[in-house]
């Protein structure tokens, strides 16, 4: 099945999770709402892209994000240099970097968590297929 991915999460803060994601990795606003059905939204990603983040807050019932150590993003960055980079760049837009719960993911790569807990790992490693 080919398709288009959207990671959909509720955040706790709308403006400053959109102004890390963007800021961090580069992303760009794709599409916003307000009061859609009670709810506010933002759409990151690049154009071309095969996935967007959508993040979200409800105005009426605010969802709580709950992600666990295990719910992870991981983006395989196989350059070094771009690797280091771009875990330079997250850590200055107010990501945490933080020991993954799997030692796997601590062998190539870093762990970071924004600011509802949410965590991408970036993987200095190629994508195997």
């Amino acid at each position: 099945m080919q398709a288009h991915l959207r990671i959909a999460r509720p955040v706790s803060d709308l403006a400053t999770t959109e102004r890390m994601y963007c800021d961090a990795f580069g992303l760009a606003v794709l599409a916003r709402f307000q009061d859609h059905d009670g709810f506010d939204g933002v759409m990151l990603g690049r154009e071309g892209m095969d996935y967007h983040f959508e993040f979200t807050h409800c105005r009426t019932h605010p969802v709580a994000p709950a992600p666990t150590p295990e719910d992870l993003i991981a983006f395989y960055l196989p350059d070094s240099e771009t690797w280091k980079a771009a875990c330079a760049c997250a850590t200055a837009h107010g990501f945490v970097r933080v020991t993954a719960f799997n030692p796997y993911w601590d062998v190539s790569g870093q762990t970071f968590e924004d600011l509802d807990g949410y965590r991408i790992v970036l993987q200095n490693a190629a994508w195997p297929r």
